[in-house]
């Protein structure tokens, strides 16, 4: 290993993959996007409760438990926004940028369990139909909806980040919760159905629940060190002895992801007797840079056997 590669590898991460998770669309930072649609939220969260409650909507009650869930999913996610930006340190190395991929996989979790809870209500209603209130529903929903729109929009525009991807899921779920209840309303002022408003919730629920599997399933692979989608270590391998100069023999490719499109990578090289190892490690980190996304890269030289292999096979 060499100490350019870690200068290298480092400014990278620090300043160019830094830069672009920090802004957004329209010179609007991340943590601002998501601080708006936190407050936009957790505000409307009161009235949609308490109108729910005077209604006796569960699709309302169900949306404003969704809202609630999301307040506090907002808040974990700008909390990560901010944590992200931090600098590495001697107990973090590789800096904060998982804290947003932890606060993707807590929130996947999170609407997860929404979901069933959201099922498991409805079912009840069918099974005990009680009258809705469709007047003040629809005005309430209508809104929600509102607020909802804005919310989207905004963590919409902050493309890239699992994390933020995460929390837009949250308020998605809230937007369609919103016109589900205001499809409710509708039917219920217009024919007087009321298990509409518990079918509609569990129609939601199940939308809510894709989604949500995608980023928690997405995040744990993260998580877990899995190897990054579109990253196939024999193809690197096979990529880099036949396009960089000097470089006979790459084993040991290991790659994995620390954040939303941040992914890492190590490997070792074996080099032809007259290759120089200085051009053909900038080859490699050249290579696999332009070809692959790969900003940061351990490259250990090898001029003869491998030390690990042979290690390995003397445990044999």
């Amino acid at each position: 290993m060499t100490a350019s590669h870690k200068h290298h590898g480092h400014s990278h991460h620090g300043h160019d993959h830094g830069h672009n998770h920090d802004h957004g669309h329209g010179g609007i930072s991340n943590e601002r996007r998501v601080s708006i649609a936190m407050w936009f939220t957790g505000g409307f969260m009161l009235v949609e409760a308490a109108g729910g409650w005077y209604s006796g909507s569960l699709a309302l009650i169900a949306d404003a438990g969704h809202m609630l869930t999301d307040t506090g999913a907002l808040a974990l996610a700008w909390a990560a926004v901010r944590f992200a930006r931090r600098p590495a340190d001697e107990a973090r190395s590789f800096g904060y940028h998982r804290a947003e991929i932890l606060a993707a996989f807590l929130n996947g979790v999170v609407l997860i369990a929404l979901s069933g809870w959201i099922v498991f209500e409805a079912a009840m209603r069918l099974a005990s139909p009680s009258p809705v209130l469709g007047e003040p529903m629809l005005v309430v929903a209508i809104g929600g909806l509102a607020v909802n729109i804005v919310s989207f929009l905004l963590l919409h525009g902050a493309e890239g980040n699992l994390n933020l991807r995460g929390a837009a899921l949250h308020v998605l779920g809230d937007l369609l919760g919103s016109v589900a209840a205001i499809v409710a309303a509708i039917v219920i002022l217009a024919t007087g159905f009321m298990p509409i408003d518990p079918l509609l919730s569990i129609l939601v629920a199940l939308l809510i629940l894709r989604s949500a599997w995608s980023v928690t399933r997405e995040s744990a692979h993260i998580l877990m060190e899995g190897t990054p989608h579109g990253l196939d270590p024999e193809s690197i391998t096979a990529d880099l002895v036949a396009n960089v100069e000097g470089v006979s023999d790459v084993h040991h490719v290991h790659a994995w992801s620390l954040g939303s499109g941040r992914p890492i990578a190590t490997l070792h090289a074996r080099l032809a007797p007259e290759a120089d190892s200085q051009k053909a490690l900038s080859g490699i980190k050249a290579r696999l840079s332009a070809e692959f996304g790969i900003g940061h890269v351990t490259v250990q030289i090898e001029p003869g056997d491998c030390d690990d292999e042979r290690h390995a096979h003397g445990h044999r």
